[in-house]
């Protein structure tokens, strides 16, 4: 992952703070710089506010996950939020991608997750973990609004937000894997999208599709 990745763990248990910082700390390629037990005290934490990527809690006292990472985000935009929580529930993870964070891991992710989640935001890339892409597909229906998407393209995007492979896609829709895998490239080209995890994103925050 090239030089030291500064990171800040803010989240209102110090057990669970220390024993991901001890997991962290372990990796050479990353550094946990500061810690902090609610968003007010992550946003008066100049350290905090210098990381590089932020595992943040959604529910916390005095100030949220997502309203401490909408705070930072406009003081410092190219900052690098993972959610991490306890919460499985689609609802909460809606509302941290509507604050602006890049990453969706539950408290019980392994740590191979969590490298990989950090290694994805700070390639400008969206992270969402296996089991809250599940929690999410299997809450998504299809919006009307078909205005920057064809209606076959938004098809492809609903079958791909439901974690449908793309063999299970061309089978549901009549169409050949060839021609979903061309659907899904100008899809990708047309959303400035990296990933699936960018497309679920992506089509959520724009209303292509609902949760």
């Amino acid at each position: 992952m090239g030089k030291e990745i500064k990171i800040a763990l803010v989240d209102d248990h110090a057990l669970f703070r220390n024993g991901l910082r001890g997991l962290i700390d372990g990796n050479h390629s990353c550094c946990v710089v500061a810690e902090a037990s609610d968003g007010s005290e992550f946003l008066a934490n100049p350290e905090a506010m210098n990381a590089d990527v932020v595992f943040m809690d959604i529910a916390m006292p005095i100030l949220s996950g997502d309203k401490a990472t909408a705070m930072a985000l406009e003081r410092k935009p190219d900052m690098k939020i993972i959610c991490l929580s306890m919460f499985g529930d689609e609802k909460y993870y809606l509302r941290m991608m509507e604050a602006g964070a890049k990453g969706f891991l539950l408290k019980d992710s392994s740590i191979e997750e969590v490298f990989a989640a950090i290694e994805a935001v700070m390639n400008d890339e969206e992270y969402i973990c296996n089991d809250v892409m599940q929690a999410l597909s299997g809450a998504i229906r299809r919006n009307e609004n078909t205005e920057i998407l064809s209606e076959r393209e938004i098809d492809v995007l609903l079958g791909i937000c439901r974690g449908l492979s793309t063999q299970e896609i061309a089978d549901s829709l009549f169409l050949s894997k060839r021609t979903v895998d061309t659907h899904r490239a100008n899809i990708l080209e047309k959303t400035g999208s990296k990933n699936t995890a960018s497309l679920v994103v992506y089509a959520i925050k724009n209303n292509l599709v609902e949760i």
